[in-house]
């Protein structure tokens, strides 16, 4: 097992760590080493970048559009100018 010492802590930040771990009945290091965990959990239940789209602009969520002509492609054409 590694170790960790974390600098410039400010005294609210230990005493709130100090006063929540004896709260719990733990350690302030057990207290750390639950709140790693918890982040570690939650970051990889995290959705992917596509499966994040998926859910917000899915088929449920979103539009019909129409069916995409060839390369969406039209000829540019010019009045006749009538003579010119």
């Amino acid at each position: 097992m590694g170790s960790m010492i974390v600098r410039g802590l400010s005294a609210q930040d230990k005493s709130w760590l100090r006063n929540e771990s004896k709260r719990l009945g733990v350690s302030m290091e057990e207290l750390m080493r639950r709140f790693i965990r918890e982040r570690r959990e939650q970051a990889a239940c995290r959705l992917s970048l596509p499966e994040a789209f998926r859910e917000h602009f899915g088929p449920e969520h979103g539009v019909e559009l129409p069916q995409r002509t060839r390369y969406g492609y039209r000829p540019l054409g010019f009045p006749d100018e009538g003579g010119a």
